[in-house]
């Protein structure tokens, strides 16, 4: 069980991890700056575990690996959105951190809600509510079960 943490559409990776921050020698130091932008406080309050759900365009914006970096270096568990950014999907599955597509999430979810996500199954629960997520096929299961995809290409 983890904390939902929701964000709106067109998240971009400027909003995720502003590039100024990108500066900074070490993902450690930039991800005390996440979402600095939309909500000051995220990285003091998440903890791991912890879930980003968002609506339309997740990651859109630049092809900055650093943003899906910074989340999965503050644990989150998982980014849950209606869609994403290309680049950004597929970054985040080769550091490791899962992005999944769950359509119907957004709109039935309240920030602060407890979440429990069953990657796989496919499935979240909210509050005694199931939701069916696009369940990742096999192979990106297995990038991500080893963390990440250098991390696979070397085992």
């Amino acid at each position: 069980m983890g904390k939902i943490f929701k964000f709106h559409t067109d998240v971009d990776t400027d909003q995720i991890i502003a590039s100024q921050y990108l500066l900074f020698p070490t993902i450690d130091e930039m991800k005390t700056h996440t979402f600095e932008s939309l909500d000051p406080d995220f990285a003091a309050n998440v903890k791991p575990g912890d879930f980003v759900v968002a609506a339309e365009n997740f990651g859109c914006g630049s092809s900055r690996e650093q943003a899906p970096s910074v989340l999965k270096a503050l644990g989150v568990k998982a980014v849950l959105a209606k869609s994403f950014a290309r680049i950004f999907y597929r970054n985040a599955i080769n550091i490791g951190l899962p992005v999944i597509v769950c359509k119907d999430l957004y709109d039935h979810v309240e920030a602060g809600e407890e979440m429990n996500l069953s990657l796989t199954e496919g499935t979240v629960t909210v509050e005694e509510k199931v939701f069916t997520c696009t369940k990742l096929p096999a192979y990106m299961q297995g990038i991500l079960d080893q963390g990440g995809l250098i991390a696979s290409l070397n085992k």
